[in-house]
């Protein structure tokens, strides 16, 4: 199974890569898939690179899905 999750760039590091922040965590990735995405976007990323970008309320809506999914017993 593959993961992907949405991550709010905060900084762009040349062209082909940013910082993103995901629930406080701060990670260097590759944005070479998605060169239009600028500081405060949301992307999707998997396994180190962006494979996509989304709108803020869908990038809301999903992480809440998953907090819901981390308190949720198992």
């Amino acid at each position: 199974m593959c993961l992907a999750l949405p991550a709010r760039i905060v900084e762009l590091l040349g062209t082909d890569s940013a910082i993103v922040e995901l629930g406080g965590v701060r990670q260097t990735i590759s944005i070479a898939l998605v060169p239009e995405a600028q500081p405060g976007d949301y992307v999707i990323v998997h396994v180190g690179h962006a494979i996509g970008t989304l709108d803020v309320e869908e990038a809301q809506a999903t992480l809440a899905l998953f907090a819901e999914l981390a308190r949720s017993p198992a």
